[in-house]
């Protein structure tokens, strides 16, 4: 039965690019209204659970919602520049940076594996981002790949903050309630830099977003934070390797993202990195269980 949640919250956050492309509003647009939409339904989840969380650990959850923002913007100027795609595997090579990030921040020392693995995974966001390729797809696919991969090392400083603001596990809807609030407060923050950003309902654009925060924010996360810790390292490795992988396919089969060689080579290279560092860990005995492996999404 784990096995089935976790499936299905990945199938289910493998659409939120998907989602994002459908609503075609400009990206912190679409990054507000993710938490501002999720937000009254994690409210309502609150009423099932007892949360004991101090004001401290709340805050430093709202505060990865901060980090939250940040990500969440990146992936999705990424998308426009690159793909709903190509932007989630670079975006999901997030796997590796936990070791590093934990140990410049928490002085947890990174495995050998982390290593060894970053450069194979670079060379493969290269390729994603064109290099060597007349015929790359996306707009611009060299700025797309950067800033899929600063969307992925934003949202393994989400993941060190949400764990040392959830040391305790309480129940899931709390911390992501609180997360969510942080994604919607510091998306708002960052409107100032966006032209397009705008509160106005249109449809079927808000149709998609209302998707993005309840199924993919609510639904999808709920099920996955429950499910992939308490499955073997193996099937969460695969689990985090199904995710972008679907979302490869839904762009292809709904958008035509059709990829150069190369840019398969390089999507390639970074799933085997993923794989790799998310069986053998990344970081060598820390003190604190790692944080949570959840895919981007």
């Amino acid at each position: 039965m784990t096995r089935l949640t976790a499936l299905v919250g990945i199938v289910t956050i493998s659409f939120s690019a998907i989602f994002v492309r459908f609503a075609d509003v400009s990206p912190i647009t679409a990054a507000f209204f993710r938490g501002a939409y999720a937000v009254p339904v994690l409210l309502i989840a609150m009423l099932f659970v007892t949360d004991t969380r101090s004001r401290r650990e709340r805050l430093l959850a709202f505060a990865a919602g901060g980090l939250l923002a940040v990500d969440l913007v990146l992936w999705h100027t990424a998308i426009i520049h690159i793909g709903a795609g190509l932007s989630t595997v670079v975006a999901n090579s997030q796997v590796l940076w936990v070791g590093l990030l934990a140990w410049i921040f928490f002085r947890e020392r990174p495995s050998a594996i982390a290593f060894a693995v970053v450069p194979v995974v670079l060379i493969g966001i290269a390729l994603i981002g064109g290099i060597g390729s007349s015929d790359a797809y996306g707009s611009n696919p060299s700025r797309g790949a950067l800033l899929a991969l600063g969307a992925g090392l934003t949202y393994t400083g989400f993941l060190l903050v949400l764990r040392n603001a959830n040391k305790r596990l309480a129940p899931t809807p709390g911390p992501l309630l609180d997360a969510s609030a942080g994604a919607a407060v510091g998306s708002l923050l960052l409107s100032p830099l966006d032209a397009d950003f705008s509160f106005a309902f249109t449809w079927p654009a808000h149709g998609w977003l209302l998707l993005l925060g309840t199924l993919i924010q609510v639904f999808g996360w709920l099920l996955i934070t429950k499910a992939l810790p308490r499955l073997p390292a193996l099937d969460t490795s695969v689990m985090l390797l199904l995710q972008p992988a679907l979302t490869v396919v839904w762009a292809r089969i709904i958008f035509t993202e059709s990829l150069a060689p190369l840019q398969w080579t390089g999507v390639g290279l970074v799933m085997v990195g993923i794989l790799t560092a998310s069986l053998m860990g990344t970081v060598r005995k820390a003190p604190d269980p790692e944080p949570p492996l959840a895919p981007v999404g």
